[in-house]
């Protein structure tokens, strides 16, 4: 039986400002990021977040960011290795906390915008986030880009890791992605996407806005909660895989 993993980043309003509609993507993915506070989501939020999350069956992940709400975690930061080891430390703790409050647990951890981008290559800051999941607990799995040096680093040092893929974005022919600085970044069309990750999954890669074929090799797929359209896009990507013989299930169940 083929099994893929579907994720999103959720838990991201703030008090009265509302972000995605977490309520609806929830049943179409088989994992949440929860966002722990640092570039989004105010403890009530989270843990309403996880709730849901718990109802739904979905798995729980610490979505942890470098320390920068008004930026949306998007901003990098030349931060210090003790600094990020204790904001990693602190983040995951604090969701646990309000995991355990919700009748779930944290599972997984996967960093957030600039601190999942700057990690793929970066082996100092890669280090700092390491070894704060061990600090905390070391049987949690660590979510990083397809390729990225991070995956490597972080199966080096002990932990379990899960490779990932954007069902949103755009690939470099490298297997980097496309700056949302740059046009084409993102993708829109709820159609197209779900083309291109069944061509992912079934081919072992996509087109590059290069136009090249990457091979990108993925346990998990991110669809992002905060894009327009999400959840069509979710409901079509998980139905064609669906209809192509894949099953949507965490991949803390496959362990």
């Amino acid at each position: 039986m083929q099994t893929i993993d579907l994720n999103s980043d959720l838990g991201e309003s703030y008090g009265q400002w509302t972000l995605g509609d977490d309520a609806a993507i929830l049943p179409l993915v088989s994992s949440a990021n929860v966002a722990c506070g640092f570039h989004a989501g105010s403890p009530d939020v989270i843990l309403a977040t996880l709730r849901a999350a718990a109802s739904s069956g979905a798995a729980v992940g610490a979505h942890v960011s470098y320390p920068d709400l008004v930026g949306f975690g998007r901003r990098n930061m030349d931060i210090a290795y003790d600094e990020l080891f204790a904001d990693v430390v602190y983040q995951i703790g604090a969701l646990q906390g309000l995991a355990a409050a919700a009748g779930t647990r944290v599972r997984y951890v996967k960093p957030h915008g600039a601190l999942y981008n700057t990690i793929a290559g970066n082996a100092r800051q890669g280090q700092a986030v390491i070894d704060a999941i061990k600090a905390v607990d070391a049987t949690l799995p660590l979510v990083g880009l397809a390729g990225s040096q991070i995956l490597t680093q972080a199966r080096e040092a002990g932990l379990s890791t899960v490779a990932e893929a954007f069902a949103d974005r755009a690939y470099h022919r490298n297997g980097a992605l496309v700056s949302r600085r740059e046009s084409g970044a993102v993708l829109h069309d709820p159609q197209q996407v779900a083309r291109r990750m069944l061509q992912l999954l079934t081919e072992g890669g996509i087109t590059s806005i290069e136009g090249d074929f990457t091979p990108i090799a993925a346990d998990s797929i991110c669809v992002h909660g905060d894009s327009p359209g999400a959840i069509e896009m979710a409901r079509q990507l998980r139905a064609l895989l669906e209809a192509n013989g894949f099953t949507i299930r965490a991949f803390t169940e496959e362990s």
